[in-house]
């Protein structure tokens, strides 16, 4: 941390006075960043903990609100998840709208044996602790940084905190109507996700996948055994599942685009539950299966993408072997943030402030590299960059770490960038 504070210090030949002061502030409030951290990270706030992400949204209304944000917690019981905090800071109206993103949940419920927040070195670890604990940390820090130097004041400025990022309410809808409608106002919307890291450098994530559900059901003529590939039974369910998902996979590929099975049963009966995470299936050697169903995930770049390959799919889908049926349904998930001449003029900005600050600048991280993320609800109205969050690893899974020496340094970045997009002319 001292080492990372030390280059920040040093390196601000070309930064304004005002620039200065906001990256000494954040320098300043390092110690009180970790606090704040630790607090979040302590207090549980699985995406089905209603309570916890509550306090959670909570503790974020208390940062807020003292600079200067309208903060309400707006309720989202009726879609199965608790709520989300949307702030807004009303500036002067003439500069460049900005919104910023993230999310109170984790992955981590109540009774995941992975708690608390523990530190070894540089790095912490815990549950949600750059997923997007660390992501909410930076976004205060910026922030407060703004206001000490005066540069928050007649900025227009809206935080968008989902409570169910990480398992999203339903109708989708209603989960996401104040996002996108965030979105609709904001000129430029940066997400505080981690940051892309590898081999020691930070990257700019320009560009998205979608992420959306697919299911398909196959059903076939049942029958002894002896029978099956002829004209009374034909190829089963079995069959015909295993051709629709082979042919996937042989006429499917071209660059980011993925369609992974992640759970599939074949027999008489089979069936998925509820959720569509579990399937059941019985039957035996002999007996020609009557249902064969699979459930997986789909992901593009663009949305002429995934428009033109979701065709592809069901037209696949639609060539049955014969005595056979089968159909595909697509549910509502994550939209692609396709990476425009906006979301890549945007990254030129923060390189700009990266090369103010005498820091590396950041590449165009590979997509296909990237989960998905709220910032895509948003990116077909706004400019868009996502991973301005903390550095680390280990999302979703206990181990969860941060490099806390990030935290500084996204905020003194972000504090810059903000600054300087809400200083321009609408």
């Amino acid at each position: 941390m001292i080492a990372t504070l030390l280059l920040l210090a040093a390196a601000a030949a070309t930064l304004s006075p005002v620039e200065t002061r906001m990256r000494d502030a954040v320098i300043a409030d390092a110690t009180r960043s970790e606090a704040l951290l630790q607090r979040l990270v302590e207090q549980n706030s699985g995406s089905l903990n209603l309570d916890g992400v509550t306090k959670v949204g909570e503790m974020m209304r208390r940062e807020l609100a003292p600079l200067g944000f309208d903060v309400r917690f707006v309720d989202m019981r009726a879609t199965g998840r608790a709520g989300h905090i949307v702030a807004t800071h009303k500036g002067n109206g003439r500069g460049k709208r900005v919104l910023l993103i993230g999310h109170l949940d984790t992955v981590f419920e109540p009774d995941s044996p992975f708690t608390g927040l523990r530190r070894e070195g540089t790095r912490a670890y815990g549950p949600g602790v750059g997923d997007d604990k660390g992501g909410l940390v930076v976004i205060v820090a910026a922030l407060r940084a703004m206001k000490a130097a005066g540069t928050l004041r007649n900025a227009d400025i809206q935080v968008v905190l989902t409570g169910d990022e990480e398992r999203t309410g339903a109708p989708l809808a209603l989960a996401r109507a104040d996002l996108i409608a965030a979105g609709k106002w904001a000129d430029v919307a940066l997400e505080y996700e981690n940051v892309a890291t590898e081999d020691g450098r930070d990257w700019g994530t320009t560009a998205r996948r979608s992420s959306i559900n697919w299911a398909i059901t196959a059903t076939g003529v049942t029958g002894h055994s002896s029978a099956v590939f002829g004209p009374a039974l034909g190829y089963g369910a079995a069959y015909e599942l295993a051709r629709i998902l082979d042919t996937f996979r042989r006429e499917l590929p071209e660059p980011n685009v993925t369609y992974n099975v992640g759970v599939m049963a074949a027999g008489t009966p089979a069936a998925l539950d509820n959720s569509g995470v579990r399937a059941s299936a019985s039957g035996k050697t002999n007996i020609v299966a009557a249902q064969a169903v699979a459930r997986g995930d789909l992901r593009t770049l663009s949305p002429e993408q995934d428009a033109r390959v979701q065709a592809r799919m069901t037209a696949i889908v639609a060539q049955h072997l014969p005595r056979t049926n089968a159909t595909i349904t697509f549910s509502e998930g994550y939209p692609p943030m396709a990476p425009t001449t906006g979301n890549r003029a945007l990254l030129a900005r923060l390189n700009a402030v990266n090369r103010d600050l005498s820091l590396p600048e950041m590449p165009e991280y590979d997509p296909a590299k990237r989960g998905a993320a709220d910032s895509s609800f948003v990116a077909a109205d706004a400019d868009t960059l996502g991973g301005m969050g903390a550095s680390g690893g280990g999302a979703h899974a206990e181990g969860e770490w941060i490099d806390l020496t990030s935290l500084p340094r996204q905020a003194t970045r972000s504090a810059i960038l903000i600054s300087r997009l809400a200083a321009e002319k609408r």
